[in-house]
């Protein structure tokens, strides 16, 4: 009898001291979106500017990066996402300064460099719009987990496409996917966070 009052015992002390233990931890903190850090995909892109130079993440080293996939002719998706991270940027006051937001499109037929240029900076004048060829978009969609496919309409078409933004830290890895139902708010808190 006494060893089982005494395994009970070490027991109960073992998940005290456990308890003490997590209460003494540092707690990460709590994002508002997915937090996918350690991801496998989204590790980098390779895309042209609206002056043809070729851009990669590691050209915005030192920024919070948000990637945003869509096209300037859609109605309504793509408009709120830039609203939406030009008031973010705005939100964080001087730690804006340091924050990047690229919008690739996935209707390189029609939104030429000039086209993406005039369309992202209407929002913010950082705001940065990049494209690849077809075969490019295409690769790069596959590595980012992001889908997107032509959909005829008359004579013409729209493109239905993912409405997540990737976000990255300022050490260039992929840390949270921001959804499309998020407020700037809270676009800016996570922000905030991986820029602190």
């Amino acid at each position: 009898m006494p060893n089982l009052r005494r395994r009970s015992l070490l027991a109960a002390a073992t998940a005290a001291m456990t308890g003490l233990l997590a209460a003494c931890q540092p707690r990460t903190p709590t994002l508002n979106g997915i937090d996918v850090s350690g991801a496998d995909y989204g590790q980098d892109f390779r895309l042209l500017d609206p002056e043809g130079r070729t851009r990669t993440l590691a050209d915005f080293k030192g920024q919070a990066v948000l990637l945003f996939f869509g096209f300037t002719q859609c109605p309504d998706v793509c408009p709120t996402a830039l609203a939406r991270a030009a008031q973010a940027k705005s939100l964080l006051g001087d730690l804006g300064s340091r924050v990047q937001v690229i919008f690739v499109t996935v209707d390189p037929e029609r939104d030429t460099p000039q086209v993406l240029k005039a369309y992202t900076t209407a929002f913010d004048p950082s705001f940065l719009g990049l494209h690849g060829t077809l075969e490019e978009t295409a690769a790069l969609a596959k590595d980012f987990k992001a889908h997107y496919k032509k959909v005829p309409t008359g004579a013409s078409y729209t493109m239905d496409h993912t409405a997540l933004t990737y976000v990255y830290d300022p050490a260039s890895m992929l840390r949270v996917v921001l959804r499309h139902d998020q407020t700037a708010e809270q676009f800016a808190a996570d922000l905030r966070r991986l820029l602190a």
